[in-house]
């Protein structure tokens, strides 16, 4: 069996090719940061512009690298959402055009599902296990008992932890994307003087909010008279002190709101091990800290690579194949 994905969600374009046994025959992501990053974000006609402009090429990569025509495909499975609409419009438009001319089954997937599945293709995650799905629009809980049985126990009632990072990065003028930049600079950094408080619902709920810390910085910065910088940073030699001290008790704020959580709806549940996916999932010092935490408790946490914690096509591909 060949199954084919397609993902557009947001701002990259991605083909893969997965075999039946989840195998990963070939996994093409084009990313369109150059293009957004004047903006300091995605902005969503450009991303669908620039979708249709390469989705055909890289079809044909991902199907030369898998060794593969649409001859040998089986089936398709097409992210149908959540996402920016123009954005999965010309995937889910690619991928119908494709299933109906070729006569092959078409399934559309769920962007979150299609991540839970990341930790799959990489590590034997054993079930019931816990996942927190992370990334620049999403941020949430779910209880998975089954390899399509998924229950949400919290989601973000404002922004997303990843979008928090952007945000703050382009305020003090630091480039985007704002997560990998804010990672890089304060890696290894110990949390100093600037902290935030981590953000509890009055309902006790186990959802998250962002924004009241994305505020604490804003309100931060003008209290101690903090200015954008003028150029972009190469490196935390360029980056004043205080900055620094501001971004570290940041990051640690957001990280610590995301473990405290986690280790919060482990209670009272059957959960078997630990999921981190999401490209909020490449951040070493959140990488670091849920291994850590979970690990004083006996249980493992699955984290895939790099690559297949970003939006792409492998992860929509791996759960379509389940359909």
């Amino acid at each position: 069996m060949k199954i084919l994905g397609i993902e557009t969600s947001c701002d990259e374009t991605s083909v893969a090719v997965v075999d039946g046994e989840d195998r990963i025959l070939s996994n093409v992501i084009h990313s369109q940061v150059p293009v957004h990053r004047p903006y300091g974000g995605v902005v969503p006609e450009l991303a669908s512009r620039h979708h249709l402009q390469h989705i055909h090429s890289i079809l044909d990569r991902a199907l030369d690298d898998a060794g593969a025509t649409l001859d040998d495909l089986d089936g398709i499975a097409v992210t149908a959402g959540p996402g920016l609409v123009g954005c999965l419009l010309v995937g889910l438009s690619f991928g119908k055009a494709l299933a109906w001319a070729r006569d092959l089954p078409m399934v559309g997937m769920n962007h979150l599902e299609g991540h839970i599945r990341a930790a799959f293709l990489e590590h034997p995650v054993e079930l019931p296990a816990l996942f927190l799905v992370v990334s620049g629009g999403h941020t949430a809980l779910y209880h998975v008992t089954a390899p399509r049985a998924f229950q949400r126990l919290a989601h973000t009632r404002d922004d997303a932890a990843g979008e928090a990072y952007d945000k703050v990065a382009k305020l003090l003028g630091l480039g985007y994307p704002g997560g990998p930049i804010i990672d890089r600079l304060v890696h290894g950094r110990p949390v100093g003087k600037v902290s935030f408080a981590i953000p509890r619902m009055s309902d006790g709920s186990l959802d998250f909010s962002f924004s009241g810390i994305k505020t604490g910085v804003l309100y931060h910065v003008r209290e101690h008279g903090i200015e954008a910088l003028a150029e972009v940073p190469s490196s935390a030699e360029e980056v004043p002190e205080e900055v620094l001290e501001l971004l570290a008790g940041f990051q640690n704020t957001v990280v610590e709101t995301l473990v405290s959580r986690t280790l919060r709806a482990l209670e009272g549940r059957e959960v078997r091990s630990v999921g981190l996916v999401g490209g909020v999932a490449c951040n070493r010092r959140l990488r670091q800290r849920m291994a850590e935490a979970c690990g004083q408790r006996g249980l493992p946490v699955y984290i895939p690579s790099p690559l297949l914690c970003a939006d792409n096509a492998a992860m929509i591909a791996s759960a379509g194949r389940l359909r």
